[in-house]
């Protein structure tokens, strides 16, 4: 369970939302809390750096938004992000420094510390990645268990009872993630672990790993 916590996932630093994370220990903990939070924060932000935009929108002066892009609140687009043609932002997503939402990904409640790119023909729902976490063309998050069960994280021999009906995955700092893989309801990717190109992974995957198939996951040399 410890290598699940915020702490041994997630650079604080890396991302504007911070405080949300202080008073929890799991970061699936947080995924209803989004939505309040970024109403929160959205309104503190100065407004010589951010252009609030329709209902709960808020826009880093110095992002890159394309014409084309969907976006719905509430929502917080931090400094120098890029979202690009034809995104589809739904709300209670928080974009961060840096970040690239690219053509054709759909984000739904989600966390995206700085510099995290999800630039191709992506779906992330329910999901938190952090710092410079970065998923291929076609790779995306399975929120919701097709029999539409509590999801819970297989962890060893353990199952880790989250209450939640919708979870996609929880990718820690600098995970990459190989095109046209699917995260499975309840994925922990630990720290800087490497998931081969269209893969099926679920459950937990240790940090410095690298994830061949569900039962061929080595340590990194």
């Amino acid at each position: 369970m410890e290598e699940l916590k915020i702490s041994n996932l997630y650079s604080l630093e890396e991302t504007i939302a911070k405080e949300l994370f202080l008073d929890a220990e799991y970061p699936w903990e947080l995924l209803p809390k989004i939505s309040s939070f970024i109403e929160k924060l959205g309104n503190s932000l100065p407004a010589d750096k951010y252009d609030k935009k329709g209902d709960n929108i808020w826009i880093a002066k110095s992002a890159t938004v394309y014409p084309t892009a969907y976006i719905n609140g509430p929502c917080i687009i931090d400094e120098d992000a890029e979202v690009r043609h034809c995104a589809f932002i739904r709300g209670n997503a928080i974009v961060g420094k840096g970040a690239v939402v690219g053509n054709s990904t759909e984000l739904k409640n989600v966390i995206l510390f700085n510099k995290v790119q999800v630039p191709h023909y992506n779906y992330v729902g329910d999901s938190i990645l952090g710092f410079k976490a970065h998923m291929g063309a076609g790779s995306i998050t399975s929120n919701v268990k097709s029999d539409k069960t509590l999801v819970t994280i297989q962890c060893g021999s353990e199952k880790i009872e989250t209450g939640l009906k919708k979870f996609g995955a929880m990718l820690g700092d600098c995970v990459e993630v190989g095109c046209n893989s699917v995260l499975n309801p309840g994925t922990v990717i630990g720290k800087e672990s490497n998931v081969y190109p269209t893969s099926c992974v679920r459950g937990f995957i240790p940090q410095n790993s690298i994830f061949k198939n569900q039962n061929n996951i080595v340590k990194k040399k």
